[in-house]
This record gives structure tokens, C-alpha cells and sequence, in this order.
């Protein structure tokens, strides 16, 4: 279990589960989870022995939004000079494989957290929204920007200027979310996938995390000139030849994650 405050942490079969933890709050972003977070994860990442986080709130709410008690008091300078974001930018430059489980609640900042996430797996309670405009901002966490990338335009523009919340299932059809199951199997589904992710070779995924966000930064043909090269950047690696023996051999692959 974990030394923090306003999360909690655990790990096992080379996943560490980071658990957003303000019930009185429904988990609402403050900065303070945004550093615990952000350790953790970074811990994670420093781990041979850990191959992928989860991230998941309670069955009630992933999270509902930034904690906006803590933002009310700032004037425009002061919250450009505080930064008070630059946590999450942080959390999304990391490598390592982030899988998120959300049920609930899903709005304002926990939308964008989820959005941060490289595989989202949802439970059918799950809502969606960036309400920020009702309460005379934007999304500042990278809203409209990944919101826009993943559903297009028309529903970003809608979603952000509107407010309205989506459902999880029309969060899947628009491919905001991996994949939706029932509620008690969200945290368990959610699990497996990270669990999978983490057995396979470290370099390899640490890679394919790498490629498919280029894909969102470069033009198709930079894109796959980059792709082509982390893609030969692997024949170096133990891990490659033990994957590939072993399919030749017709064994089980050991990967040392290396």
C-alpha cells in the first residue's frame, strides 16, 4: 500500500494501480493529488519490475473535474505563474503504458486524466463532459486539444461550448474509449489489459506507445519514416531475438523486459 494522501498504491504481476482517493470531493484534481500522482507514476516508470499503471477513481467517479475551490481564488497572472497544470503534462510524457478504469463520473479534469491515458476502459455508468464553459472557462488540461484529435471537430466543438456530458457508449462509437463493460468488471478488465501490456517486452511497448502518439504530432509520411525506425531500433534487443526463437521454436517466449 502506499505513503500518500490523496491516492493510493499498489502493485502486483508488474502493474501498480494508483487509486485516486478524495471521496469527499469525488476525486476532484487538486494539486496535491496531481504530485501524488505524477510520483507514483514516475516511480512506476523508474521500476524494472513494472510495466504499466492503472489509473481508476471509485465506482461513482473516476474523477469529476479540477478541484475548483482551489482554482476560484487565482487571478490570470497568478495561475500562469503557479503552472498548476504542469503536473499532467508531465504525467503524459511519461513511457510507460497508462491504462485508465473509469466508472462514474468523468468530467472537466477527470475527462481530460482519462484523455491522458493510452487505453481507456469504461463501465456503462460512465459520463463523459467538459462543463468548464458553465463555469466561464476552457478545458486546460488539454481538453480541447485530444478531444478534438479523437472525435473530431463537430462533437469537440459541441462537447466544450455546450458542456454536455456523453454517455459511455456513445464515448465508444466516437472512439473517445477502448472498450465499455459492465460496471463490476470495469476495475477487473482494466486490470487484465495492463497485465497484458506489461508481460509483453517493455522496450517493445515503451516504442509502440511512442509511435502511435507521433502518429497525432506528424504528417503520414514523417509518421511512418519514424515508425520505420523505432521499429528496426528494436532488432537490437534481447527481447526480439527471445520473442522471435521462441515462435520458431514453437515455445513460450521468457521476455527479460529490457
Amino acid at each position: 500500500m502506499s505513503e500518500y494522501s490523496t491516492i493510493t498504491t499498489r502493485t502486483t504481476h508488474r502493474v501498480t494501480t494508483i487509486e485516486l482517493n478524495r471521496p469527499e470531493a469525488l476525486n476532484a484534481l487538486n494539486r496535491q493529488l496531481m504530485e501524488e500522482v505524477l510520483s507514483a507514476a514516475r516511480a512506476a516508470e523508474t521500476d524494472e519490475d513494472v510495466g504499466a499503471v492503472l489509473l481508476t477513481g471509485s465506482a461513482k467517479a473516476f474523477a469529476a473535474g479540477a478541484d475548483i475551490t482551489e482554482m476560484a481564488a487565482h487571478s490570470s497572472t497568478s495561475v500562469r505563474q503557479a503552472d498548476i497544470f504542469s503536473g499532467w503534462d508531465q504525467l503524459a510524457q511519461l513511457r510507460i503504458p497508462i491504462v485508465a478504469a473509469v466508472r462514474g463520473y468523468a468530467l472537466g479534469g477527470g475527462c481530460e486524466l482519462a484523455m491522458i491515458a493510452d487505453v481507456i476502459i469504461a463501465g456503462e455508468s460512465a459520463q463523459f463532459g467538459q462543463p468548464e464553459i458553465t463555469l466561464g472557462i476552457i478545458p486546460g488540461i488539454g481538453g480541447t486539444q485530444r478531444l478534438a484529435r479523437t472525435v473530431g471537430k463537430a462533437t469537440a466543438m459541441d462537447m466544450v461550448l455546450t458542456g454536455r456530458r456523453i454517455t459511455a457508449a456513445e464515448a465508444e462509437t466516437m472512439g473517445l474509449v477502448s472498450r465499455v463493460v459492465a460496471d463490476d468488471d470495469v476495475v477487473t478488465t482494466a486490470t487484465d489489459v495492463a497485465e497484458q501490456i506489461a508481460h509483453h517486452p517493455g522496450q517493445a511497448v515503451r516504442l509502440g506507445k511512442e509511435a502511435v502518439l507521433a502518429a497525432f504530432n506528424t504528417p503520414l509520411e514523417q509518421g511512418l519514416h519514424y515508425e520505420r525506425r523505432l521499429f528496426e531500433t528494436l532488432f537490437d534487443t534481447e527481447d526480439q531475438a527471445e520473442g522471435m526463437a521462441a515462435f520458431t521454436q514453437k515455445r513460450r517466449a521468457e521476455f527479460r523486459h529490457r
